[in-house]
Order: C-alpha cells, then sequence, then structure tokens
C-alpha cells in the first residue's frame, strides 16, 4: 500500500524537509513526526511500542535488541518503519548530544526493559567501542545510537536510502570514539549504486558526495575529501571563485589595497526568506540563529569593506558586488565550510590555507540562514581567529557563547537537524573540550581544569596538574579510578554515592579502564610495562593504545624488536594513527629491515600527505632495497648498485615531501642526491641552491657543482648551434633538457645569484665557473673567474719559506693552468691594456722566487724553469 510513497517518505526523511501530499497513513503520519522533530511522539506510538516491545529482551549481560523480530516480514511498509525510526532514534541521539536542546523522553519510555535508565546507557557505550577506541562514557541515551544501528542492519528490500543512513551513522559514530577508527570497507561501497539514482536531484546528490567527503576527513583522507567536497559544488551547481577586489580591511587605511574575496552564487532554490533576509543581522531572523560576536577592535574593520564593484571582468561571477551578494543556499553554505576544515593547512597543494579560508567563512557567515550552519561558520572563524592577537578574544567568547546556547530552544528541532550530517559540528563535550584547550593555551590552566574535570576527561586533567607541576595530582586521581574511591558521574548515578569500591569497580567500561591503566603508565615510568600490559589484559587484547604506549615506552630504550612486536599489534587494531606507523618504520629501520620499514612509511604518508619527515625516510627505504623490495647486497667493490626504479621513487617521495618541509636542508640534500642520481639536473640545481641559502658558503657540495657544468659545456656551444643551423636550415633543433642551452639558465643562476656572492676563497667553484664562461665564449670573464681559481689555488696561496713537497708538487698544475687560460684568453680580450703573455711571465717569476729555495733540487723544477724560459722567448705584445 505503501509503496507509491516510499520515495517521497525517503526524500524528506534525507532532506529534513517534508513536501506537501494528499496522502495519509499510519506510517506517513510516523514519518512526518520525525522529520518535523517529533521524535518522542514518534518513538512511543503505538506501532514503536509494539515493534519495541516485541524484540527487546534482557540477558545476563544486559539488554538486547533483535531487529529481525522488530517488523515480520519485508514488505515496504515493514521496511519503511525500520527505517523511520532509525532515522528517529538517530536524530534523537544527535539532538541531545550536538545540537540541544535535551530530550522530552528517557530511553525506558520506548525500549521496556526492567532496568534503569543509567545501565541501560552505561551498557550501550560499553557496545559502542569500536576498533580498540573506548566510546565516551559520559555520551546520553546512547542506547539510541545502538537502536539505529541495530534496526539498520536488519535486511530492506525497499528502502533505497539504507546505506546511506548506514553513512550517516558511521559518521556519528566515529564522534563518539576516543580515536576514529576504520570503518567498514562496504560503508562506502554501498553508496556507489545511489550515485545514478539521486543525480537527477541536485540538493540529494550534493549532500551524498558531501557526507561522503565529511567521512573521509574524519579519517585524516583530506585530499580525497576535498574531492568529494568539489564534486558536491558540481552536484548543486554552485559557481564560487577566490579572487581579489580593492578594499580596505583597517579603519585608519587610506588607500585601497587588492583584498581577497570569494564571489559564490547558489542555484538551488532558496526557501522564501523576509526581504531583509541578506543583511548580516536579518531582524525576523534574529533569536533563529546563534548571536555573532562583533570585534570591537580599535583598528580592524568587522568585515572588509570592498570599494570594487567588479573584482574581475573575465571572471563568470564578475556580475556580482564584492560587497553586496546574494545568499546561498544553506547546503551550498555547507560545502564551503566543508572546504575549510583543514585549519591546521599551510601548503595550498593540499587545499585551502588558512588566509585564504577567512573569506569562504566570512561568505556563510554573512547570511545566517540555518541555525547549524550559521554555528559551524562561526566555530570555524573562531579557530581561524585563534591565534591572531587582535582577534584571539573574539574567538575565545564566541565559542563560550556557542556552547551557553546549546540548551536552549531559540530554533526549531527541525532546523537545527536539517543539515546537522552536512557539516561535521562538534559534540557539545568536543565543544567545551575546544575551550577548555584555548583557556590552556592562554595560560588560564584553573579555568581548563574545571572544564576537563566536569567532563571527567582525566587523561586532559592529569595533563593540566603536570603543566601546574603537581605530577603526584594526577597520580592520585588515576589509583583513585581504577582503585574505585573516585566515583565518576555515571557510576553516581548508577550507584548512588554510597556505592562500594567494588561496585564502582565492577560498574566501569574495560575500555576505559585500560585507557586509566595506559595513563598511569605514562605518569609512572619505572612501572609503565607493568600498566601497559595490565591495559592490554584487562581489554581483552583490544585496546590499541597499550601497544602504542608500550611500543614507544621500548623504542625510546633502543628495545627495537619488542617495539616493532607491539606496534605492529597497535597498528593492527587501529591503522589510521600516522605516529604508530612512523615509530614502526623507525624502528624497523633500526634493524635494517627496510621492506617493513617501507610498507610503514608508506602508510604515514597516505594518512597524512603533509608528513615530511615520513615522506623523506621512505625515499631512503627506496635506495636501501633492490629488485622485489630485497636487501641490497654488496658487491666486491663494497658498495651496492641500488636500482634505477627505486632511485625514481625515491626522488618522487622526496619531490613531495617538500612541499611540507621546505626549510629542511636535510631533505634538500638528499633531494640533490637522488635527482643527480635519476638525472633530474634542473632540480639538482635547484635543491643545491636550497642547501647553500639554508647552510651557507660550507655547504657547496663542489663534485655536485662540477657536474653539472659538465652537463652545460657537453652540449653544443650557441657558435656551434649557429653554424649547424646555417649548415642545415631544414634540420630541427635538437637539445636534451639535461645538457647544452637548456641547463646553462638554471647553472648560471646557481653560481652566479647564489655561490659567488656567498664565497670568495674555492679555486674549484672559479675553475669551473670558468669553464661555463667559456662555454658561452665570455673571454673577458672567462679569464677573470681563472684568475680568481688561481688566487684560491695552493699556488696562489703559497708562502716563501714553503716545505710541503705535496702541495708544491699540486701548485704547478695551477701554474701550467692559469698559464694555459692566459694564452688561451688572453689574445680574445677586449680589455684596453691587457698584456697576457707579461702577465703570465709575472706569475710563474713570483712562483718561482717564493720556491726556488726549498724546491730547487726536485725533479720537477726543471718543468718549472722550462715554462719561465718559454715565456721569456716570447716577444711582449
Amino acid at each position: 500500500m505503501l509503496a507509491p510513497q516510499i520515495a517521497l517518505i525517503e526524500t524528506a526523511l534525507l532532506t529534513g524537509k517534508w513536501e506537501t501530499s494528499s496522502e495519509t497513513s499510519e506510517v506517513i503520519d510516523l514519518a512526518k513526526s520525525v522529520v518535523n522533530g517529533d521524535f518522542g511522539v514518534a518513538l512511543q506510538s503505538p506501532v514503536a511500542k509494539k515493534i519495541f516491545a516485541r524484540s527487546s529482551t534482557e540477558a545476563k549481560d544486559g539488554p538486547v535488541f533483535n531487529p529481525a523480530l522488530a517488523v515480520a516480514g519485508n514488505s515496504t511498509d515493514n521496511d519503511a518503519i525500520r527505517l523511520i525510526l532509525a532515522v528517529a532514534c538517530l536524530h534523537a541521539f544527535i539532538q541531545v548530544n550536538w545540537t540541544g536542546p535535551d530530550l522530552d523522553f528517557k530511553v525506558l519510555d520506548v525500549v521496556q526493559i526492567p532496568s534503569s535508565e543509567e545501565d541501560v546507557n552505561r551498557r550501550a557505550v560499553s557496545q559502542l567501542a569500536y576498533g580498540g577506541e573506548p566510546a565516551y562514557h559520559l555520551t546520553q541515551y546512547a542506547m539510541l545510537l545502538r537502536l539505529a544501528q541495530l534496526l539498520l542492519d536488519a535486511p530492506s528490500q525497499h528502502c533505497q536510502s539504507v546505506p546511506w543512513w548506514k553513512l550517516r551513522i558511521t559518521l556519528v559514530h566515529q564522534q563518539i570514539l576516543d580515536e576514529p577508527a576504520p570503518p567498514p570497507s562496504a560503508i562506502l561501497s554501498a553508496l556507489e549504486p545511489l550515485a545514478p539514482i539521486y543525480a537527477s536531484n541536485p540538493e540529494l546528490s550534493g549532500r551524498l558526495e558531501l557526507e561522503q567527503g565529511l567521512l573521509q576527513h574524519v579519517i585524516s583522507q583530506d585530499k580525497l575529501a576535498a574531492e568529494y567536497f568539489v564534486k558536491a559544488a558540481r552536484a548543486t551547481g554552485m559557481e564560487y571563485e577566490l579572487t581579489g577586489a580593492l578594499g580596505k580591511r583597517t579603519k585608519f587605511q587610506q588607500s585601497e589595497l587588492s583584498q581577497l574575496v570569494l564571489l559564490a552564487e547558489s542555484r538551488l532554490q532558496i526557501e522564501e526568506r523576509p526581504k531583509d533576509s541578506n543583511s548580516v543581522e536579518p531582524s525576523s531572523n534574529r533569536g533563529q540563529v546563534p548571536e555573532t560576536l562583533p570585534l570591537n577592535d580599535d583598528t580592524l574593520l568587522e568585515q572588509t569593506a570592498f570599494t570594487s564593484s567588479s573584482p574581475s571582468a573575465h571572471s563568470r561571477l564578475a556580475h556580482l558586488d564584492p560587497s553586496s551578494q546574494p545568499a546561498l543556499h544553506p547546503l551550498d553554505q555547507s560545502i564551503l565550510l566543508a572546504m575549510c576544515l583543514n585549519v591546521k593547512n599551510t601548503s595550498p597543494v593540499h587545499g585551502l590555507t588558512g588566509e585564504q579560508m577567512t573569506p569562504y567563512v566570512a561568505r556563510v557567515i554573512s547570511h545566517p540562514l540555518n541555525w547549524s550552519v550559521h554555528t559551524m561558520a562561526l566555530l570555524l572563524r573562531a579557530r581561524l581567529e585563534s591565534n591572531r592577537t587582535r582577534t584571539v578574544e573574539r574567538a575565545t567568547l564566541q565559542l563560550q557563547a556557542l556552547i551557553e546556547q546549546m540548551p536552549t530552544a531559540d530554533a526549531p528541532i527541525a532546523e537545527r537537524l536539517r543539515y546537522a550530517h552536512s557539516l561535521p559540528l562538534p559534540s557539545k563535550w568536543e565543544m567545551e573540550k575546544e575551550l577548555a584547550t584555548r583557556f590552556l593555551s592562554l595560560g588560564a590552566v584553573r579555568s581548563a581544569l574545571d572544564i576537563f574535570e566536569r567532563l571527567e576527561m582525566w587523561e586532559e586533567v592529569v595533563k593540566c596538574w603536570q603543566a601546574m607541576e603537581r605530577r603526584d595530582k594526577g597520580v592520585g586521581i588515576v589509583r583513585d579510578l581504577l582503585e574505585g574511591r573516585k566515583a565518576e558521574a555515571d557510576v553516581v548515578l548508577a550507584r548512588g554515592k554510597a556505592a562500594t569500591t567494588e561496585a564502582r569497580r565492577a560498574n566501569m567500561d574495560l575500555t576505559r579502564e585500560a585507557k586509566l591503566w595506559c595513563l598511569l603508565g605514562d605518569l609512572e615510568p619505572e612501572n609503565a610495562v607493568e600498566h601497559y600490559e595490565r591495559a592490554w589484559t584487562v581489554s581483552g587484547q583490544t585496546a590499541g593504545r597499550a601497544m602504542r604506549s608500550l611500543g614507544g615506552y621500548y623504542f625510546s630504550r633502543a628495545e627495537y624488536a619488542q617495539a616493532i612486536a607491539c606496534l605492529k599489534k597497535a597498528v593492527a587494531i587501529n591503522p589510521l594513527l600516522s605516529r604508530s606507523w612512523f615509530i614502526l618504520g623507525c624502528a624497523c629501520m633500526r634493524v635494517e629491515d627496510w621492506a617493513e620499514a617501507k610498507t610503514a612509511f608508506s602508510r604515514c604518508v597516505s594518512i597524512d600527505e603533509e608528513d615530511g619527515e615520513s615522506w623523506s625516510n621512505l625515499a631512503s627505504m627506496y635506495m636501501r632495497m633492490g629488485v622485489n623490495n630485497e636487501m641490497l647486497e654488496e658487491s666486491a667493490s663494497g658498495s651496492a648498485a641500488v636500482p634505477f626504479e627505486n632511485k625514481l621513487l625515491a626522488f618522487r617521495a622526496l619531490k613531495q615531501g617538500l612541499r611540507s618541509a621546505y626549510e629542511n636542508w636535510r631533505m634538500w640534500y638528499n633531494y640533490m642526491i637522488v635527482s643527480m642520481e635519476v638525472g633530474e639536473l634542473s632540480e639538482t640545481c635547484r635543491a643545491l641552491g636550497r642547501v647553500i641559502e639554508n647552510r651557507g658558503a660550507e655547504a657547496v657540495d663542489e663534485d655536485v657543482l662540477e657536474r653539472l657544468v659538465n652537463a652545460v659545456t657537453r652540449g653544443s656551444t650557441a657558435a656551434e648551434e649557429v653554424a649547424a643551423t646555417d649548415a642545415n636550415a631544414d634540420a630541427p633543433a635538437s637539445s636534451s633538457p639535461n645538457e647544452g642551452r637548456a641547463m646553462l639558465r638554471p647553472v648560471k643562476h646557481l653560481i652566479e645569484d647564489i655561490i659567488l656572492p656567498r664565497i670568495s676563497s674555492s679555486s674549484r667553484v672559479f675553475r669551473a665557473y670558468a669553464r661555463l664562461l667559456t662555454w658561452e665564449c665570455r673571454w673577458d670573464d672567462a679569464l677573470k673567474a681563472s684568475m680568481d681559481a688561481y688566487r684560491c689555488s695552493p699556488a696562489g696561496t703559497m708562502e716563501r719559506g714553503e716545505t710541503d713537497v705535496g702541495k708544491w708538487r699540486e701548485a704547478i698544475g695551477d701554474v701550467e693552468d692559469i698559464v694555459d687560460a692566459l694564452g688561451n684568453f688572453g689574445p680574445r680580450s677586449q680589455g684596453d691594456g691587457v698584456n697576457w703573455r707579461l702577465q703570465a711571465r709575472s706569475i710563474v717569476r713570483t712562483f718561482v722566487g717564493k720556491t726556488k729555495d726549498s724546491f730547487e733540487d726536485e725533479p720537477e723544477w726543471a718543468k718549472v724553469q722550462a715554462m719561465l724560459d718559454e715565456l721569456k722567448k716570447r716577444p711582449d705584445e
């Protein structure tokens, strides 16, 4: 009977808006109540009570819910009822833990189980532990999330949006865990058939892409997440462009400067708003969106005052006035905010930088159309402003105001939840934790401590006591919790304040108990191994934190085999934490297990593409591995040949890593060596230049420089190229990018702009420069560089009375070189009054005069004398 209406119901549940329909039935009325935010009505309806009564039992270890018994059969009506009730449970859970206000019913009003409300919640929290990560123990109405999960686990043949709702449940579930854990792989793969189904609906198509991106963001796949966000904007048809327009940012600014501005325009139809809804604070909207706190700064303007009405004549959005843009659809606003999630990002390669994010957030804040969207925009602005002196006060006060408005009923529940799945809105406790962390960064340790204690975030409490140099207080709190002398809020509620020690200990979630043992291990290094192993045992070998901590403990003490064993267990439980992979990789390096180290560092960079150190280590592993990842074996000469394929992989890894570690001279040095090995000589030039700029003249690698000059001089000179062209005008010009004129510019820039201003006493550098100038046929400059090389050489610096025969013999070669240079360049020199023969004779005479007394009896002296005699025979010019 419901079949014609199932699409309407599913669309309404997904969008949070009910389309007008004349149809009516018990199921449709149930769906309407959920869309309108009347979850108590829906979950306590006769059909819901019948289902929950039939499917709920009390087992020995707690309440059991069997969704297979919930609705008999797989008819359209039954599938729809399961979906509607699952959405009601999920949204009620989000309301009480995210958006507020509090619910007007209890879990036991829904599920009739002979148990206390607190006990049901505690057991549900325990069941929500996932991937070795505990769920936050003060989560309210946790049973509602479990009911939503179980209802959707039942097979459904008629509701095509069930995989989408599983994605939404997964997103919510991830946010109550201590650390994100890998979601089931089937979550995303099950969504693939939905894309063509919703392709004709821009709003649903955009939401689907956006929410997949949010899941990728949660598991730290920010690059993939950014791709989904762009797809979402494309699906909704929103056009946006970050550009510049003339304007003023400060109150006393006289001249107009180019300011960043985001131009954006929606194609989705915006719900009708009052006439003044385009203003920053529409009067009719006041009381329905969070308050936007003013900056109240004596210098900065509240917002950039744009004076240019057309930022770019070539822009598709050139018709928009930067100072008066139209309102955006709330879904498009959500997409723009999603693009600003990586607030700590500093590289444009990996998304928007902090400076670029500000115009995005400002574009959304200017038109507050939805409670949750505006809340998220203000939160992102507070994060962006938290590190700026003039805005840090507003950032903190704004965050506090957002927390205080959660319990109020200033906006309808349906409006708060309409875009809740399209936003990474933090839970109530995460918002408070963020505020406490902000207080901690400002030095208000006591204020932060009060919040952490109220939230029972004991690890942060311990950090506060350590910041106040009261480590003993932290140890005492953890021991009291473990031994049952200190009661947490849920224990107090469940057992009463007169609860016995044993009752408190029995009532503690094992995953949280394991976490406390880990925390005690951090605080008591002398007993760390015992505490970490106790945590591992208590958790039933599921506490990834225990193995992470134990692995780090062994690594710090150079016990690498034990560290590797522990860390492998940790990453098997939760492979999303790059730090564990990094330490594992370093431990494998210490024992020379290059293949395992390569795997570990590869996982690091797949999680965080901006981890420059991991990219560098990955490159090192490639340079230590042979074909098929086998260890290199040394040849008879004592060296091992690295396969070219591995060198190329190392080159690419270092190139990627340098994007986020631009100031790391060691990475640039390694990049220089590897790029030389793979024949990327232009990159070799760039790398050597960066090393010298970071470390100074002593960092000049003369061997590399000479190879770069060789690369230039082995190509055809300009004169030879002209002659070849004249001889065969129809022949195509052929030149390698790694030799000749193609390499001239980067090598010249390296020598003339970077090396020579920093160095004045390197004979090899000047000699290499002279060869480069010779290739360019710049005879005067080549002669000057040769003379500079001679002055820095052993011959040019030799003093009278020198007795080192080896140095004297080397100096003879220097004298021969400068005499040859004068003979080659002198006749071609354009300088006035240049007498190269006289200059050459003077150099040799000076050398003879300084060394005759000490080395006249040496066999090589005849060569010096012959050189002088030859120069005397030639007539002066």
